[in-house]
């Protein structure tokens, strides 16, 4: 389980702008890995846009103003980085952090919120890349922010670990298509990391512990982990197609048992 908030478009703040440095978009910025990674490129020099829903940004602390974006919403994505060119004058680093999830067993699972979990994950993902690749010129980059569950499934968890893995697939469909312009796409796929998104489920009796047994490093990781992740990928020239588990070890042993966590505390 990642933390990651659904990015829907207005004007933007640029704190932190280094003339001639890179320019890059976080979409899903407003919190969690997202605002950690936007605190990371800012302090790696880049001029970084905050990009999330209009709901996220008026709750963010600090003096971080940013641009609306919904990302399951075409649209509203290509507004964003059609704005962010014709403000900035380039784009160099895009990093998308948006998503959602939901437990429902397979049996169980409404359609409707099935589809609203691959709009966001996988189909917003896609305008993302789409829209973000069509104004970067050689030397940019995009990064998506998949999930453990690319790899590992988890029960009840069928539209996360669908949209991940989806994800994974559609970062090395993106990498072959962009390489020969320039354009590396990559993806970072965290396990545990603790974030206002995540924190809740770690009050259900069971789970942090289900978790950490599976963990062979013994740990979650922290926003800040994942942010530093992009920031070395935004700059490793030779580096596209990559799908990076940074899960403290979490892929080599079980997904934890969410359901039955659930279940008993619940009913």
């Amino acid at each position: 389980m990642t933390d990651t908030s659904p990015a829907e478009a207005g004007p933007t703040s640029t704190t932190g702008r280094t003339p001639g440095g890179r320019v890059a978009v976080v979409v899903g910025g407003a919190s969690g890995i997202g605002a950690a990674t936007v605190a990371a490129l800012r302090d790696d020099g880049c001029t970084v846009v905050v990009a999330d829903l209009e709901s996220a940004l008026g709750e963010a602390a600090g003096d971080r103003d940013g641009v609306a974006v919904d990302v399951t919403d075409e649209a509203s994505v290509e507004a964003l980085f059609a704005g962010v060119l014709e403000r900035e004058g380039r784009l160099d680093v895009v990093v998308n952090s948006a998503g959602v999830s939901t437990l429902a067993q397979v049996v169980d699972h409404p359609v409707d919120e099935f589809r609203r979990v691959l709009d966001v994950c996988l189909t917003g993902a896609f305008c993302v890349i789409k829209h973000a690749a069509q104004r970067m010129t050689a030397g940019g980059v995009v990064i998506s922010l998949a999930s453990l569950n690319a790899r590992q499934p988890g029960a009840g968890m069928a539209a996360y670990c669908s949209a991940k893995a989806g994800l994974a697939m559609l970062t090395e469909v993106a990498a072959l298509e962009l390489g020969p312009r320039g354009i590396r796409v990559n993806a970072i796929a965290p396990g545990l990391v603790i974030t206002p998104l995540t924190a809740p489920a770690m009050d259900i009796p069971g789970v942090r512990d289900d978790y950490l047994a599976n963990t062979p490093l013994g740990r979650p990781g922290r926003p800040e982990e994942v942010a530093d992740a992009a920031v070395f990928i935004s700059r490793a020239e030779w580096l596209t197609g990559e799908v990076m588990d940074l899960n403290g070890g979490a892929h080599l042993q079980r997904y934890p048992d969410l359901v039955g966590h659930v279940t008993r505390a619940f009913g």
